[in-house]
């Protein structure tokens, strides 16, 4: 997995988490302006939604944070890879131009 393809993967988790919260608080307040409830039971639904909407806000934050340390782990272990093959290649360099001075 290459670093752009790490950054969609993170992109496209934060786009899914925020779609989920601006869906909830649209519909939460498109509820409350179409209620025909007087104002103590309307209180009482708009405490209830708040708990619901924290509660899934909460769960959604938890999601979010278990995608992006996987996604870091991936990261860091493509990111070892890459240092890996450098270190070999810059070996591999090393040693011939070590016998290409020792020819001489």
């Amino acid at each position: 997995m290459n670093f752009s393809q790490l950054m969609e993967k993170i992109m496209n988790g934060n786009k899914a988490f925020w779609g989920i919260v601006t869906a909830a608080a649209v519909g939460a307040i498109i509820g409350l302006l179409f209620a025909p409830e007087d104002g103590d039971k309307t209180r009482k639904k708009i405490k209830k939604k708040t708990n619901s909407l924290a509660t899934e806000l909460i769960e959604a934050l938890e999601k979010s944070k278990e995608k992006v340390s996987s996604v870091t782990g991936q990261a860091k272990e493509a990111g070892e890879e890459y240092k890996d093959a450098a270190w070999d290649k810059a070996e591999e360099y090393s040693d011939a131009a070590k016998n290409e001075i020792n020819k001489y």
